[in-house]
């Protein structure tokens, strides 16, 4: 059997997934925590021990992410762009003609607009504020004190989504806040946020001319709520990833097969 590794150490997760020729077979998701050398090596011991496979199985590791340089069990590196445009060809929903993928990661957003070869055309992307990333909903989901796996659902609810003006993390809590204490309901405050945050990367998203059809990974593809808020901003349907927190890690796992000529 031939096996191939992706490994995405991300600023706040670490993915790491094992494919053979056409099958994920397996992965684990965890916290980065403060050593993400340790923890990737770990996590990749585990994944290969629950498949019962062996480190010599694996023909090649490829490793993204924002500590990608530090994962010393792969064999080569390449760019988070790279490896979200290449994992699209597995997880993108069957039938789907994608061009344009939004990821929100922890601590960062990208755009990135693809040909029909699965290369990339043109991308953006925003890692110096948390306003346009999961970060953003993770910090203000603690101030409403609803949990993060909740909040779509909740959001949905929604009778008068309220209006989210601050483009600053910082700003936007003391705004939270502010509404909390004028007597807002949650779910109205919780969709307020969506919206904000669809319009900001939506904005950015047209700045790089995407192209339909769109489809949205990371973690925060799992909040309905969100992409809701995106269909409303964009006016079309977006497409949910298969895995959408795996992408990066499988995209990286194909490119490792790729380099090897799947040898």
């Amino acid at each position: 059997m031939k096996c191939y590794a992706g490994i995405d150490a991300g600023s706040t997760y670490i993915k790491v997934a094992v494919i053979n020729d056409s099958t994920l077979m397996g992965y684990k998701i965890a916290p980065t925590g403060i050593d993400c050398r340790k923890k990737s090596r770990e996590m990749f011991d585990e994944l290969l021990s629950d498949l019962s496979l062996s480190p010599s199985d694996i023909i090649a590791i490829t490793s993204t992410g924002y500590g990608r340089r530090l994962i010393d069990i792969s064999n080569e590196t390449v760019s988070e762009i790279m490896a979200h445009a290449i994992g699209a060809i597995w997880t993108a929903p069957e039938g789907s003609k994608i061009r344009t993928i939004i990821d929100i990661g922890g601590q960062d957003s990208k755009v990135i607009v693809i040909d029909e070869k699965w290369e990339t055309k043109n991308f953006i992307m925003n890692d110096k504020c948390a306003a346009g990333t999961g970060r953003f909903i993770e910090v203000l989901s603690r101030v409403l004190e609803v949990n993060v796996e909740q909040i779509g659902p909740f959001s949905l609810q929604a009778k008068t989504p309220c209006q989210i003006n601050s483009t600053c993390a910082v700003f936007a809590e003391s705004e939270v806040i502010s509404l909390l204490a004028r007597g807002k309901d949650r779910k109205d405050i919780i969709a307020g946020i969506h919206r904000s945050l669809a319009k900001r990367i939506s904005g950015m998203a047209r700045k790089a001319s995407f192209e339909p059809d769109l489809l949205l990974t990371g973690g925060v593809a799992l909040n309905p709520g969100l992409v809701a808020a995106f269909e409303d901003e964009l006016m079309m349907d977006i497409y949910v990833a298969r895995k959408p927190q795996l992408n990066g890690a499988i995209g990286a796992a194909i490119i490792a097969g790729n380099l090897r000529g799947k040898s």
